[in-house]
């Protein structure tokens, strides 16, 4: 029997853990024939059957769970190898993956790694905006800005400061509806709440404000789009001031003390560390935001 070589292998663990071809394609950026192609390679290779068609997706037969658990092993080592092999790179020339929130990538990391760039021409980037947790030791990324403490021991962290938050709407929205001069005359505005995520509710309640889901007359889960709602004046909304105070389109309003600050963390796999040309882009990092 010929042993599936790595590609094939990892095909198999992206449709198993995406639950769909067209999900892994995604997922992957790899085309659903070319998935499909290697899942019949594998199985013809190990003579077994490792899917069955759903109305859901595709399902995992017995083989295919009883092979699992050496296949998610087989991705462990070769993520080790690659770690390995980048970690002991000596030089400054070369590729860096970031990873940050949709938010943090789109308005705050850009003019930083534009300086980077110019400090050090040698080093190329790669920005993934993501909102899910890329895993470090599995090598999709080099070094994630993430806005909690990382939970997973084998990590090297380190907190570099923290983005605080301001209640914003737009002038022209501001212009119509009048500015609110007392946090009373504040809660008859229109707010821009969430539609299926409650942090807002929970930071509104933790500083005394009792609201609801209904309170909210316009909800957005995106980041994005939330931020662009408030700029087109549908409401007042929470944003990073770092977006806010420089945005002309917007105006602060300071009616309500002590609004949190989302802690900024720098993590990356401990031999990451070790490599000249991820200790520069850590640093330049570390260096950009406020402590």
């Amino acid at each position: 029997m010929e042993l599936p070589d790595w590609s094939l292998i990892r095909s198999f663990l992206a449709v198993a853990e995406a639950g769909s071809l067209s999900a892994a394609a995604r997922a992957t950026g790899i085309s659903q024939p070319t998935l499909g192609r290697h899942i019949q390679a594998i199985e013809t290779a190990l003579e077994v059957t490792l899917f069955t068609r759903t109305a859901h997706g595709q399902a995992m037969t017995a083989a295919a769970q009883a092979l699992l658990p050496s296949a998610r092993a087989m991705q462990a080592a070769a993520a080790e190898l690659a770690l390995s092999a980048r970690g002991q790179a000596s030089g400054i020339n070369g590729t860096v993956r970031i990873t940050a929130s949709r938010v943090v990538s789109h308005h705050v990391l850009p003019p930083v790694l534009a300086r980077l760039r110019a400090t050090e021409p040698g080093i190329q980037i790669e920005l993934v905006p993501s909102d899910t947790t890329e895993n470090l030791l599995f090598g999709e990324a080099d070094i994630a800005l993430r806005m909690y403490r990382p939970t997973q021991p084998d990590l090297v962290a380190r907190q570099i400061g923290a983005l605080p938050l301001g209640l914003y709407a737009a002038r022209s929205y501001l212009d119509r509806r009048g500015r609110p001069i007392s946090p009373d005359a504040l809660m008859a505005h229109d707010f821009i709440g969430q539609d299926r995520m409650d942090q807002i509710i929970r930071v509104m309640r933790m500083l005394g404000l009792d609201v609801s889901r209904s309170f909210f007359p316009v909800r957005c889960d995106d980041p994005l789009t939330y931020v662009e709602l408030v700029r087109a004046g549908c409401g007042v909304g929470g944003i990073l001031r770092a977006i806010g105070d420089p945005d002309p389109v917007l105006e602060r309003i300071d009616l309500i003390p002590d609004l949190p600050s989302l802690p900024v963390w720098l993590t990356a796999a401990p031999r990451l560390r070790q490599s000249p040309r991820l200790r520069r882009v850590w640093d330049a990092l570390a260096a950009a935001f406020p402590a």
